[in-house]
């Protein structure tokens, strides 16, 4: 057997939820109400029947059973339409009788049980009554025992209950569809932001990334999501920016090794050479396709780092004996460039010995590229609580304070200066945040007058957190 799914519009369901609150509440307010009234009804019968009791007590103290008693009763009880009575001796035999139609056999019988309200029903009619034991005078005036059976006809109690019944009913049903219609336009308002989100994100597109919703209209059920649709908004304007950014440069730096390469190409091919120049020629492009190799291995390692995809080995490495080492690695550069490079304090961190070689070779490089002849380039390497931090320090031209900020952007250098200095193609410093990061650290950089400071932030071997095999 098939069961039929609950409905995933959020309207229709807030539809049925508000249908049958409304409706359970109503009917337990209908029940207890129904039930107090019936209840007050029912108390209302017993008071009269209890009064038309004490009234014949009453008459029957003050008469002998005689002939002018009937005409006392009958007197009495003119114009109560749906009272009737009977009253009988002691043998069982009726000396009274009021509208005695009132009355079934069962509530006749000798063995009905006295002093107890009864309901009974009749010729399509509902009664309800009571029998107890009066006092009277007999026609020698002495007191006797008779027994008296007093009815009430509450039919019309009763069509007027069931009347009221089917009101509310009624009312109940109304009540429901009032409320699903209700909550129908309470859920198509209340659910306007996600309608707008909708139509937010089928218009987005690489040109439209810059469309936010408003968070003051929306509610505050809603505004969390508001809140963070805009933000991956945001985000997506500012990877989408960084994409577009990226591809442009991309294409700058590969542009001028491609146009070498065809230069020196159909320069080459313009005529006939010989085979010395031919191999100059070809020494010349492998020059040009070792950089553009360079460049994919660098973007491809920046592609697999940003996504986690790089396998890095976690072990204790000591950087003041990576920092020598480098040292001595650049010892020939540095001499050249008239710099020498100092190498103070010691940590041990717990990272990827080859990823953090190579970023610390990519500022090291970076500070001698770019220091004036005769300066020294400075690695200070110290402990702050959980922390090691490396500062790679040259001297040499001021990085502009608005540059600061987007220097380790990909294809991003600080000044066309220091463009002119080096021969990278501005990933290095890229690279180097993505291996930092890696390793839950973090990479900063000031500049003024003259000297500029990359620092690096890391966990030391004791606080680094488990390295991903």
């Amino acid at each position: 057997m098939s069961v039929r799914p609950w409905p995933r519009s959020l309207t229709t369901r807030l539809a049925l939820l508000f249908a049958l609150l409304t409706a359970l509440l109503l009917v337990v307010a209908v029940l207890v109400q129904g039930h107090a009234v019936e209840g007050h009804l029912r108390e209302l019968d017993d008071q009269e029947l209890t009064g038309k009791v004490t009234l014949i007590k009453n008459l029957l103290h003050r008469a002998e059973l005689s002939e002018t008693l009937s005409r006392r009763l009958d007197d009495a009880f003119i114009g109560h339409d749906m009272l009737g009575v009977v009253l009988r001796n002691a043998a069982g035999r009726v000396i009274y009788a009021f509208r005695p139609d009132h009355f079934g056999e069962l509530q006749l019988a000798d063995d009905a049980a006295p002093d107890v309200t009864t309901i009974w029903e009749k010729g399509g009619k509902q009664y309800i009554g009571l029998q107890t034991s009066v006092e009277a005078l007999d026609f020698w005036s002495r007191p006797t025992r008779l027994r008296a059976l007093v009815g009430l006809d509450i039919s019309h109690q009763v069509r007027f209950l069931e009347e009221v019944r089917k009101r509310l009913w009624i009312d109940i049903f109304l009540a429901a569809i009032v409320a699903a219609l209700f909550a129908v336009f309470a859920a198509h308002s209340g659910l306007a932001p996600l309608r707008r989100m909708t139509a937010t994100a089928r218009g987005l597109s690489a040109e439209r990334l810059g469309e936010r919703l408003a968070e003051r209209d929306a509610p505050t059920e809603v505004r969390d999501l508001v809140i963070a649709f805009n933000g991956m908004l945001g985000r997506l304007e500012s990877s989408f920016r960084r994409l577009s950014d990226f591809s442009a440069d991309l294409a700058h730096e590969l542009r001028t090794p491609v146009s070498n390469l065809m230069t020196q190409t159909e320069v080459a091919l313009s005529h006939t050479r010989s085979p010395d120049e031919y191999r100059e020629v070809l020494a010349s492009n492998l020059e040009e396709y070792e950089r553009i190799a360079r460049m994919v291995s660098d973007m491809l390692f920046l592609a697999q780092a940003e996504n986690a995809y790089l396998p890095r080995l976690a072990e204790a490495v000591d950087l003041a004996d990576e920092a020598r080492a480098l040292t001595d690695f650049y010892e020939a550069l540095a001499e050249e460039k008239g710099v020498q490079i100092v190498v103070a304090g010691e940590a041990t961190v717990t990272v990827d010995r080859l990823m953090m070689r190579r970023a610390l070779s990519n500022l090291l490089s970076n500070g001698l590229r770019h220091s004036f002849s005769g300066s020294m380039v400075e690695i200070f390497i110290s402990r702050q609580a959980s922390l090691a931090t490396l500062a790679v320090r040259n001297h040499g031209d001021t990085i502009p304070a608005d540059q600061l900020s987007q220097i380790f952007e990909r294809f991003h250098r600080a000044s066309p200066e220091r463009h002119r200095h080096g021969e990278g193609a501005g990933l290095g410093l890229a690279i180097t945040r993505s291996i930092v990061e890696m390793h839950g650290g973090g990479i900063d950089v000031t500049s003024d007058a003259g000297v500029t400071t990359f620092t690096l932030h890391l966990p030391l071997a004791s606080a680094a957190p488990p390295a991903n095999a």
